[in-house]
């Protein structure tokens, strides 16, 4: 753990630089726009320890898979998004010598991550051999409406006169620090410039994807009125612009570099050249001040509906906003051919891929503070990708039109690189089904139902069907050889989460064709015949979940994770030595397989998901049962604990689990963050707030609050997106009021009391 980052409401500030911390820092002061992130990196020089990162939305390489011994069935690659063209290089050298703070000791140094405004900023001193010292002010940012733009402002100022050399560039020569066999993934890569623009360019394609980029860049250098000339090179994967000038004391060096960076994700390459010159040209005439403008109204848009006002603890409020702050920047929702890697724009582990996360844990979120479109579009990415679900599924021996979505991917192909996860770790597809169903409850789009969404869920359902079996021992239905969420335990039969959510999704798919065929029998007519289903095949369904098997132990009145559960040596993670966390780092991965141990919310993860079915007798007995083995060694598991710890009334514990997911970064507690921050665990952040402590629930298409504020807070205000309403809430320790700010006239069950919510009228409760 670490506790470095200074505590601020909207800021993110590191005071002093330490080399050892620079690649966390890096991770934590990443920005982006959805379509274009970088790493904190820094533009001049810097021969230290880095993680040099620049990223854009969906284009990636198929990097061969790295694997022991080849097994039947294991994916061929290991999808990584691709560290791109260096857009933010600028070069500097004083009489000579580099600008390097890997050698030079800095005075004064702050990085300083602007939230509100999206912006990077790091300003700090040198002083060289002659006694010159020279102030050195940054300024950065992906800009947040003109998606393929980046902004750099450089103000240089020194006590004595001095000669500057500048090398603004861009290069191509950019490699994967997590490549598999340290390969090159870029295919072509070319420099040069437009002389009459006064823009140096690089272009790239990558190998076997074959994916086009072209980045574009115009630098101005000016000293008081005088901007200063410079001159253009290229060579071949880099392009620069130099200047050489004489620095007067007393006066400000000003460099602005705009950026454009083309994808043809979004461009025809025939156009590229026109593009990055009118990009670039339109921002050079707009200039910095208005751009940053922009950014600023742009940024304002977003808080304004996706703020939370936490009153009385600013690390609680820092973390929060941390959160929402990393989401937006990484995912806007505009493209239903994206997704949210773990990593977001700030690191390369994991790929940049797919995971279950995104369903489980991030549409949540959108939902509550963003337009349906956007969670309608990750719905929508899962659709697209069905054939190559039914595909994978083949390629593990299911047939029918059975469908096993990937546990990582980008283009609905399985790239994940571990025999475990790919072959086991099978309730991803449950909670893709969840997806659905939170989706169609939260926004009342029933549509979606029958235009996308019981295709998807009869694949998942002939799924399931296939993979259990009929067990005379047990005279249920059992499923073997799974990994459940708690991944801390492989290859292992009736992991309970797992046979509890493959019995939902067949319950649910078999009710949603009968409500179909009552509610739209023509579409429900055009799915059966377009998927072979049968009224015997959904009956089997209803057979199968109604048998299922679902370990349970009567002394301990719980379920139990999985079979053999309690053959394990029962020792709390409260005795385990603080020497021995993570034990991830510290034991051996067969001790690790013996263990109690438990990675992150296994069975409470169905109690999370399926919370109505269990009394809050049953809550309480499995969290206390299950919470003191678990380590919480993954990112996902803290927000989990904090809701359920909500629920059953711990609210101490809960406040604990939420400062661990909310500060999981900034505070870097898994020692991990250097790799890049927990993107998708963030939308779980959010999660704790909204369904912890404001106790927002969904029940028959009405809102219900039941808030419970820590005692560190004094109040808690945020807006929420249901429906057709726009809610702005207001929790405090004498009861929350709700206004409806926007939308037709509804009402809400606060505390278990039904309101009348008029337009624009506070509406209080005790």
């Amino acid at each position: 753990m670490k506790d470095y980052i200074k505590i601020d409401p909207w800021n993110i500030i590191e005071e002093g630089f330490d080399p050892a911390l620079h690649k966390v820092s890096e991770s934590l002061f990443s920005i982006g726009n959805g379509r274009m992130g970088q790493r904190a990196n820094f533009e001049e020089s810097y021969s230290g320890k880095t993680l040099r990162g620049s990223y854009l939305a969906g284009v990636y390489y198929p990097d061969k898979t790295r694997v022991g011994w080849w097994k039947n069935g294991y994916p061929e690659y290991f999808a990584k998004v691709l560290n791109s063209v260096n857009w933010i290089g600028i070069d500097i050298s004083v009489d000579g010598v580099a600008v390097d703070l890997a050698h030079i000791q800095p005075k004064g140094f702050q990085r300083k991550l602007n939230m509100q405004h999206g912006l990077l900023e790091r300003h700090y001193t040198i002083e060289l051999q002659n006694g010159n010292q020279l102030q050195f002010k940054w300024t950065r940012f992906c800009h947040i409406t003109r998606k393929d733009l980046g902004v750099i402002r450089l103000e240089i100022a020194a006590t004595k006169d001095c000669e500057l050399t500048i090398n603004s560039y861009l290069d191509g020569a950019v490699y994967n620090q997590d490549s598999n066999y340290d390969e090159f993934f870029w295919e072509q890569t070319s420099a040069g410039a437009y002389e009459k623009a006064g823009v140096v360019w690089v272009r790239q394609q990558t190998r076997k994807t074959g994916f086009k980029v072209l980045a574009g860049a115009k630098t101005q250098v000016q000293q008081g009125s005088e901007m200063i000339p410079g001159t253009l090179s290229s060579g071949e994967m880099r392009a620069e612009e130099h200047y050489r000038l004489l620095l007067k004391s007393g006066q400000t060096l000003k460099l602005e570099k705009y950026v454009a960076v083309l994808t043809d994700m979004y461009h025809q390459p025939a156009q590229f050249e026109d593009i990055v010159k009118s990009t670039i040209s339109a921002a050079v005439d707009t200039g910095f001040e208005q751009l940053l403008e922009e950014q600023i109204h742009g940024w304002a848009d977003i808080w304004k509906q996706a703020d939370i006002l936490i009153e009385g603890d600013d690390a609680a409020q820092q973390g929060i906003r941390f959160n929402i702050f990393q989401l937006f920047q990484t995912y806007n929702g505009d493209d239903a051919r994206l997704n949210i890697g773990p990593k977001g724009f700030t690191g390369e582990k994991y790929g940049g891929s797919t995971y279950w996360d995104t369903e489980a844990y991030c549409i949540p979120f959108y939902l509550g503070t963003a337009s349906p479109e956007v969670s309608r579009n990750l719905l929508l990415y899962r659709y697209q990708q069905l054939p190559k679900a039914i595909e994978n599924a083949e390629k593990l021996g299911f047939s029918g039109g059975a469908a096993l979505y990937p546990m990582v991917t980008m283009n609905g192909e399985e790239c994940h690189n571990e025999w475990e996860i790919t072959f086991e770790e099978i309730h991803r597809n449950g909670a893709i089904a969840y997806a659905i169903y939170d989706y169609i409850n939260y926004t009342g789009d029933a549509d979606y139902m029958a235009s996308h969404g019981l295709e998807v869920l009869i694949g998942i359902a002939r799924f399931w069907a296939q993979r259990v079996n009929w067990s005379n021992d047990k005279k249920k239905f059992v499923m073997l050889g799974v990994t459940g969420p708690n991944e801390f335990e492989n290859n292992v039969n009736n992991n309970w989460y797992t046979n509890y959510i493959a019995s939902w999704c067949m319950r649910y798919a078999a009710e949603q064709c009968e409500w179909l065929k009552t509610a739209n029998p023509s579409a429900m007519n055009a799915i059966s015949g377009k998927t072979a289903l049968s009224t015997e095949e959904v009956s089997n369904w209803k057979h199968i979940q109604a048998n299922m098997y679902f370990p349970f132990d009567s002394d301990q009145n719980v379920f139990l994770q999985q079979d053999g559960f309690l053959d394990k040596e029962l020792i709390p993670v409260s005795d385990l030595p603080a020497s021995q966390r993570p034990i991830v780092e510290h034991w051996s991965w067969d001790r690790i397989l013996r263990s109690c141990y438990i990675k992150q919310a296994d069975v409470l993860q169905g109690f999370y998901f399926f919370e109505d079915d269990f009394d809050a007798d049953a809550h309480r007995r499995h969290f206390d049962f299950y919470e003191q083995y678990t380590v919480h060694e993954s990112s996902l598991s803290p927000c989990i604990h904090s809701i359920l710890a909500n629920k059953i009334g711990n609210h101490e514990k809960a406040y604990e689990f939420y400062l661990r997911t909310s500060r999981l970064d900034l505070n870097d507690i898994n020692n991990d963050t250097c790799d890049g921050c927990h993107i998708t665990s963030m939308a779980g952040t959010w999660m704790t707030i909204s369904k912890g402590f404001a106790g927002i629930r969904v029940k028959n298409g009405k809102l219900h609050f039941n808030p419970a504020l820590p005692n560190q807070w004094k109040s808690l205000t945020f807006n929420l997106r249901f429906r057709e309403n726009l809610f702005y809430i207001h929790i405090a320790g004498d009861g929350v009021q709700v206004t409806n700010t926007s939308g037709p006239d509804t009402s809400a069950v606060i505390n278990g009391i039904e309101k009348h919510l008029p337009q624009s009228n506070p509406v209080s409760a005790s």
